[in-house]
């Protein structure tokens, strides 16, 4: 089942996107909706809301005064932080509930506010983004919710900027024009992304990319990209001694690539590696165990294939294609991924050389295993230039 966690600013318009995926079949848990029930007369929040904040956010028919509570909670981080503590625990335990009962054959929408503030994006799939101007929204927030200026802006302020949810964005839908114009968006998001996916994770299907050789142009997206794949990885491997890490040409600024993610999971054992927990848990996170491929080219190329061997994985999300290189700490293979990346990232003159032969390659391969295989003998030749240059200057891991 795909999980999929929607989120955006106050008067971004996420609710109108919530109701889309709704109406396509989506199961949406709203976040807010559940913060309301928790609190309603009778129920334990409200008790401790009143012993915190005082009985002035305590209606007349014992209803809690949300207007009031947020203009006392909103300017002051500190009381937010303690309402969070109080309603926190009840909403997470809802939510829980309400998730665990979503049909297996239904994408799962988390429709979450403070899903970037309280990084609990990193538990789905993929993470909507929607977002708007703040000057929309402030307007948006006055004309339509009857709040102050003044008060639109604190809210906004307490919540994480553009620039927090961009990095943890795999979508950002553009709320700021006409209905129709998001609509198209999420429609496209739907039938492209979302469905392909869930039906991926069900099936058991890896997304593959083309295998028709194609070198991207660097893209800056590539980075945060990386960093959502390792922070989703090292979220569903708490505890067991592992190091994820953004590997590959897309690791490097100012690369051609191929437009895939390649990441490495670092274990103490590559034995732990075929525990059945840990590929359950690389499963749920929507990666699939390719079993045939567990060995890296050594280098040299006589060098022992023992320190060379891997688990490999591939990712489930036809918009972002998504290689996982599990191998042991320490082992030559899991060091020169690491080595080789650092290498090129720190020497512009190796970048450009490798750059000048991957678009030569691709010129001379159409296919991207001819391409892959016709890199390995300049491999050879840069693995020792690699050790040299981690001896020079140092390097660790």
């Amino acid at each position: 089942m795909l999980r999929v966690g929607l989120t955006g600013g106050i008067g971004s318009g996420k609710s109108t996107v919530a109701a889309l995926l709704r109406e396509w079949g989506a199961d949406v848990t709203d976040a807010d909706r559940v913060a309301r029930e928790i609190v309603e007369p009778g129920m334990p929040p409200l008790a401790a809301i009143q012993d915190r904040f005082g009985p002035g956010v305590i209606q007349a028919d014992g209803t809690l005064d949300r207007a009031g509570l947020a203009a006392v909670v909103f300017p002051d981080r500190e009381a937010l932080r303690a309402l969070e503590a109080i309603t926190g625990p009840a909403i997470a335990d809802r939510v829980a509930q309400l998730r665990g009962s979503v049909p297996v054959d239904r994408i799962d929408v988390y429709d979450m506010p403070l899903l970037v503030e309280k990084g609990l994006w990193v538990h789905e799939h993929v993470t909507i983004v929607v977002g708007a101007d703040a000057e929309v929204r402030v307007a948006r927030l006055v004309g339509q919710r009857g709040l102050s200026e003044s008060d639109a802006r604190a809210r906004i302020a307490a919540q994480a900027s553009d620039t927090q949810r961009h990095a943890a964005a795999d979508v950002w839908i553009d709320n700021g024009g006409s209905r129709e114009d998001t609509q198209a968006q999420v429609r496209r998001l739907w039938d492209a992304r979302l469905v392909p996916f869930d039906a991926n994770l069900r099936g058991g299907i890896r997304a593959r990319r083309s295998d028709t050789t194609t070198l991207a142009e660097p893209d800056p997206g590539w980075a945060d990209a990386g960093a959502r794949v390792v922070a989703r990885i090292a979220a569903a491997l708490p505890g067991q001694g592992i190091r994820v890490d953004h590997i590959g040409s897309t690791s490097v600024p100012g690369l051609v690539a191929k437009d895939v993610v390649d990441v490495q999971v670092g274990v103490p054992q590559l034995a732990d590696a075929d525990a059945s927990g840990f590929a359950a848990a690389v499963r749920q996170a929507g990666y699939l165990l390719v079993a045939a491929n567990d060995q890296d080219h050594p280098h040299p190329a006589d060098a022992a294939p023992g320190q060379w061997q891997k688990r490999f994985y591939g990712g489930c999300d036809p918009g972002r294609i998504v290689h996982v290189h599990v191998r042991e700490i320490g082992s030559a293979g899991w060091e020169f991924a690491l080595s080789f990346r650092d290498w090129l990232r720190a020497e512009p003159s190796a970048r450009e050389e490798y750059a000048a032969l991957k678009r030569a390659l691709a010129a001379r391969h159409s296919v991207t295993r001819d391409y892959s295989a016709a890199k390995e003998p300049w491999f050879d030749t840069a693995y020792q230039r690699v050790q040299e240059w981690a001896r020079e200057v140092r390097w660790t891991p």
